[in-house]
């Protein structure tokens, strides 16, 4: 399995290193970096599942990483963390909260630590995508956006008039899954609950709750973030 896996790795660094993208360094360090995190989680991981406070512990921990991972995407530094952080948590939070106190899913670790995983890393990478393209726009179309202030718009509105149309964009990726799910993909969810012993009509329902839940929370995380972009000024 280790030979497999660098080898993928070296031919994805040396595609993108021949393609130009400017990202083959990037590829190994993540590489990397998702070997090591792996390991560690899989050394701790039984504990956490079966102690509350520690499943607590590391869906906070889960939940900051990601505030940082995206906070690099929306600003250059790290002034701008509580965008991403407001985004992330605005969008996860309703949804978790909802889905325990339904019932759909157990409060244990278990359930609890997969679940809210997802959740936030959908949260992330939505913030991230709509962030980094928001300041984009803001770069590239400064003009109109000046405009916009000439005209008697307040700094906010003038960008959100540049910003807004494309947020949509980040939502993509989770609408495409959505759409396809099924007949391009199988996603992990599904065959996870089909490997545990589920029926497919019960495994299917658990990824539908998922891939919804995705939807809620990515919304809510763009929204936020484009907002949190636009009132902040950061470009």
């Amino acid at each position: 399995m280790a030979g497999v896996l660098v080898a993928l790795t070296a031919y994805a660094a040396i595609g993108a290193y021949a393609g130009k993208l400017g990202t083959g360094k990037a590829v190994v360090t993540a590489s990397i970096r998702a070997t090591v995190q792996l390991i560690a989680v899989s050394a701790v991981i039984v504990a956490v599942l079966r102690h509350g406070l520690l499943t607590v512990a590391f869906v906070t921990l889960m939940y900051v990483v990601a505030t940082l991972t995206s906070a690099r995407r929306v600003a250059e530094n790290w002034s701008a963390w509580w965008i991403p952080a407001a985004a992330i948590a605005t969008g996860v939070v309703p949804v978790l909260v909802l889905l325990l106190a339904s019932g759909l899913v157990p409060l244990r670790g278990i359930s609890v630590v997969p679940i809210a995983g997802i959740l936030i890393g959908g949260a992330m990478t939505a913030t991230s995508l709509a962030g980094r393209r928001a300041r984009d726009e803001l770069r590239t179309r400064h003009g109109e956006y000046e405009a916009g202030l000439a005209l008697g718009l307040l700094r906010r509105d003038a960008a959100l008039e540049i910003c807004r149309p494309t947020a949509a964009t980040a939502l993509v990726p989770a609408l495409d899954q959505t759409r396809t799910v099924g007949l391009v993909t199988l996603p992990g969810a599904f065959v996870g609950v089909l490997l545990g012993g589920a029926s497919p009509v019960q495994a299917g329902a658990i990824q539908l709750l998922v891939l919804i839940g995705l939807l809620a929370v990515e919304v809510a995380a763009i929204i936020v973030t484009i907002e949190g972009v636009c009132a902040s000024g950061r470009v």
